[in-house]
């Protein structure tokens, strides 16, 4: 590991590595094990280097955003895992809509503000979802009606050989919750977005209103990974969770939240093992009860 950690710091600041780093500071869920080597990285050129330092040496890879939708098992991760910290971002004016291109680390929140103190619209559901905008145009991020997908021009990218690419709008696939970069190995360097101008006030009444729903609707006081389960055609599997009569129901200190029960919360002490047995409970009582199998929205990923 030492002669590894010798050849990262000629890639990488030194800040910006940690070696048996706790995931479970980098996950809203506030729950993982360690990653072998947790790696901030602030530009392309430092990622085409890891991902030849990573195929040389044989060593996983893993890009993680803001951890908001992640599961880590107490097993943890071996190897790389790198959090894109590329947030620069341009503006180009047109006549009637504007063209936003950002680095993927930034978080989406604060694009949407970016986009408020521009009197641009199109982004005012997306202020409340905590994640990065990669991890965003990854899963067709959306809330209240909206989608990444109704935003999106185009993307950067870099393959697992470190060259860069343009991925157009029809290439991303977009469907719920889900787009081409879930299989096809692409690392989300920049994405361009069209928005239009609106009324600044408009847009901020329109980004409280949808913050003041989510602090009513959704368990915001307890870490969590937001929603659980992908919904299933129109059926919402929170009312089928509720019809259950799981709401409420722990195991461990995971717990399916009492405001919402598409979430599960973190009571404090809560295990990965805990959430995914949480997870198997639900899984078996909405299968018993209404014959539908449920499909995560959250990742899972790290050893045993």
């Amino acid at each position: 590991m030492c002669d590894i950690t010798e050849k990262l710091e000629k890639i990488i600041d030194k800040q910006n590595i940690f070696v048996q780093e706790p995931m479970k500071q980098h996950t809203s869920f506030k729950i993982g094990g360690v990653a072998d080597y947790f790696i901030n990285v602030q530009e392309p050129e430092q990622l085409r280097q890891l991902l030849n330092l990573a195929k040389q040496e044989k060593i996983p890879f893993q890009i993680v955003g803001n951890g908001t939708n992640l599961l880590v098992r107490e097993g943890g991760i071996r190897g790389f895992v790198v959090k894109l910290d590329l947030k620069e971002y341009t503006i180009d004016r047109k006549e009637k809509e504007v063209i936003i291109t950002c680095g993927c680390g930034m978080a989406l929140s604060q694009l949407s503000f970016i986009a408020l103190e521009n009197s641009l619209t199109g982004l005012e559901a997306m202020a409340g979802i905590p994640g990065t905008l990669g991890g965003a145009i990854r899963m067709n991020a959306g809330a209240y009606g909206s989608e990444m997908k109704d935003v999106v021009v185009c993307s950067k990218c870099m393959d697992l050989d470190g060259n860069i690419q343009q991925v157009d709008f029809a290439e991303h696939e977009f469907s719920y919750r889900r787009s081409a970069f879930e299989e096809n190995g692409l690392i989300l360097l920049e994405t361009s977005l069209k928005l239009k101008i609106g009324e600044k006030q408009e847009i901020q009444n329109k980004m409280q209103e949808y913050k003041n729903l989510r602090k009513q609707k959704q368990p915001l006081e307890f870490p969590n990974a937001g929603s659980i389960f992908k919904r299933k055609g129109d059926i919402l599997i929170a009312k089928l969770i509720d019809e259950c009569g799981l709401k409420g129901y722990c195991v461990g200190d995971a717990q399916v939240s009492t405001k919402h029960s598409g979430f599960i919360i973190n009571r404090g002490n809560a295990t990965a093992k805990d959430v995914l047995n949480l997870i198997d409970v639900i899984g078996q009582k909405v299968k018993q009860k209404f014959d539908v199998d449920v499909a995560l929205e959250i990742i899972v990923i790290g050893e045993e």
